[in-house]
């Protein structure tokens, strides 16, 4: 999933006001944010090949570190353990180890059996929606829609920065999505490795935005 990932960090803003959706971005995608850094030094692999699954030409044959259940446990109690510590803030915490784990849910439901279970063990698990292209796409949209909309009930934009840059970032993600639902496949595991690590790019979009919102009840109040 892409546009998936980000619906839950748009959704968790109603649970966790407090906490920023630049915060929720990064942990909802804390392992794929990981994990072009691991595939550019030779750590994880991915192959380029076409047919793999209906939605996606590339194959996720080694990805330990990141995407093994066991390791996105750990990720997951780490950040919201590092958060609690840093901003004493126990739902927000919750909230974003929730959000680490779900994004191995998400991948889990949508990847095909190559989801490696423990670190150098052969145990592969995936429900594989991305052999089904249309479902793939109706479900992470809707998925996408749904998350948008409980983030606008959620905050109020308190200037045009607040309204226009949330716009743009949504528009930008649905591009992105169908870009690469309608692109060829990759030339390299360098151009894939470079194409992943630009998300990280998003992170700070999403505290702009949140900088230039407030939550509807705070805002009500002002």
């Amino acid at each position: 999933m892409f546009i998936g990932h980000y619906a839950v960090a748009l959704a968790a803003k109603k649970v966790a006001p407090e906490t920023s959706l630049g915060t929720l971005f990064l942990s909802v995608q804390f392992v794929d944010l990981l994990w072009p850094l691991l595939l550019m030094v030779g750590v994880e692999h991915v192959r380029i090949d076409p047919g793999n699954t209906a939605f996606t030409p590339l194959d996720f044959y080694e990805y330990p570190i990141s995407h093994s259940l066991l390791s996105v446990i750990g990720w997951s109690g780490a950040f919201g353990l590092i958060y609690h510590v840093a901003r004493h803030y126990r739902k927000g915490a919750w909230i974003l180890g929730a959000g680490v784990l779900s994004h191995w849910v998400l991948d889990f439901i949508t990847h095909r059996p190559d989801l490696p279970l423990i670190p150098g063990v052969e145990s592969y698990v995936g429900l594989g929606l991305w052999n089904s292209y249309a479902a793939s796409a109706l479900i992470e949209l809707s998925l996408f829609v749904g998350g948008a909309l409980l983030y606008l009930r959620s905050t109020i934009a308190v200037d045009r920065i607040g309204r226009y840059a949330l716009w743009s970032l949504i528009i930008l993600l649905i591009v992105i999505w169908v870009a690469n639902m309608i692109s060829p496949p990759p030339p390299s595991e360098t151009a894939v490795g470079i194409s992943a690590l630009s998300l990280w790019l998003l992170i700070p979009w999403a505290y702009w935005i949140d900088r230039h919102r407030r939550v509807a009840t705070e805002a009500k109040r002002l």
